[in-house]
């Protein structure tokens, strides 16, 4: 006992007589390192290097230093995110015109997104992510998928850095966020146009390179599968609702059997007061209507932001994002889906469209906003609503309490072409817990 508390004496002793001895040395020094950290704080190389630092070994101790690198993760962290959707729609099969697998479901209530987020340090080199998703569909019945699991690495050298795993692709703004970071209740018409009600995600690896510009430019690609319910406009089981015809197996052969997805992404400051983020994205793979069909998506991207130097917790201030959207369907000669009898002609099917939305913070914690899109397609030797024109405008309003927290009310006025319009209104209330990032302001 008398040997521990002189231990635990000396342990509150010395380290206070060592920060005495160096104070005026270590306060230099701190001056210096702050300023050198302000002026590189929007450096990406400085967060990701931060990153790597945060993966290395604690040294708790001189043993734990000399032992190399960790057997097991230092740190977990769990969230959890809840959507609930409350609202009435003119159209009674809300389906038809909430076509997003995280929209609104039916007039009443749906709960289309609940997310359990897990992530932490593997080890110095690699940091895990994942998350799974519940939802309940237009009958109550609950869903349960595994939505995102890769890793990241983290000591990379040459600024690269390379994600494995299962997560949603690069392709431009909105494609890679998840339902709680959205700023409308529901997901643009292009982008269900383009990669379906879940967006485009798959299986493979993604390699990005932070370019060595004077400004922020990130060059990124990525290859993965090019099967599955979220890769629409490639090998998924529902591309007869894009081409028309009965689905052709295709085994995987080669590197061009795969999807491969490029995208280039910069941002600049206009002035001290305004930022500016613009992107270019593709998709090249293969699509299930022949033996040696293809489909090629192209895309482009664009945000602004204003905000004063004077702002509080991050208001007023306004932002513009857009994005377009552009498809080229080669679909072979196939045998129709609706009708064995009949054989489609090979044909390019093209498809376009594109959204703007605007945001006007108030005062903190108050948003407005307002979203206008459209989605079309060239005519083909088969009818497919998929493929209907559509316009949407759409504004809305948000209260967040805290940062935890939000009450969204939204109206849109649906036209699709031959059909006529439908008018919505949807409420939102969002709820986080736990380590989950909270909503930036």
């Amino acid at each position: 006992m008398r040997g521990r508390f002189i231990l635990c004496l000396l342990g509150i002793l010395l380290p206070a007589l060592a920060q005495a001895q160096v104070a005026p040395s270590k306060s230099r020094q701190d001056s210096v390192a702050r300023a050198d950290s302000i002026a590189r704080a929007d450096s990406i190389a400085l967060v990701r290097q931060l990153e790597k630092e945060l993966g290395q070994p604690s040294g708790d101790s001189a043993g734990a230093a000399t032992q190399g690198p960790r057997a097991t993760g230092g740190y977990m962290n769990i969230g959890f995110v809840a959507l609930t959707d409350a609202g009435w729609s003119t159209e009674s099969d809300v389906g038809s015109i909430q076509v997003g697998d995280h929209d609104p479901h039916v007039n009443g209530f749906s709960i289309p997104n609940v997310e359990l987020t897990l992530d932490g340090a593997v080890d110095p080199y690699f940091k895990g992510f994942s998350n799974i998703v519940y939802k309940l569909d237009k009958n109550g019945e609950t869903g349960v998928e595994l939505e995102e699991a890769y890793v990241l690495t983290t000591s990379l050298p040459a600024n690269l850095q390379l994600k494995v795993g299962q997560f949603f692709t690069e392709f431009g703004r909105q494609n890679p966020q998840h339902p709680h970071a959205w700023a409308f209740v529901d997901e643009p018409l292009v982008l269900n146009r383009m990669f379906g009600p879940d967006g485009l995600r798959s299986q493979g690896l993604r390699l990005s390179w932070l370019l060595p510009t004077s400004f922020y430019t990130e060059a990124l690609v990525s290859v993965v599968n090019a099967t599955g319910g979220t890769t629409s406009s490639f090998r998924s089981e529902e591309s007869p609702e894009i081409h028309g015809g009965v689905i052709n197996d295709r085994p995987v052969e080669r590197l061009s059997d795969l999807l491969v997805v490029p995208r280039l992404n910069a941002s600049f400051d206009l002035t001290e007061t305004q930022t500016v983020v613009l992107g270019v994205s593709a998709a090249f793979g293969p699509n299930n209507s022949g033996p040696s069909a293809r489909t090629q998506v192209y895309g482009v991207d664009g945000y602004w932001k204003w905000k004063p130097a004077a702002a509080q917790a991050g208001f007023p201030f306004l932002s513009l994002q857009t994005e377009a959207m552009f498809r080229r369907y080669d679909a072979a000669q196939r045998v129709s889906e609706a009708d064995p009898a009949v054989t489609l002609p090979s044909e390019l099917l093209k498809d376009r469209g594109a959204y703007a939305q605007l945001l006007w913070g108030i005062k903190p914690r108050i948003v407005a906003g307002l979203r206008g899109e459209f989605a079309n397609g060239d005519g083909a030797a088969f009818a497919s609503e998929l493929r209907r024109d559509r316009v949407r405008v759409s504004p809305n309003f948000t209260w967040y309490p805290t940062e935890f927290s939000k009450f969204r009310m939204q109206y849109n006025y649906d036209d699709r072409k031959g059909i006529g319009t439908d008018h919505s209104i949807w409420f939102q209330f969002e709820f986080l817990l736990g380590a989950h990032a909270a909503h930036k302001f």
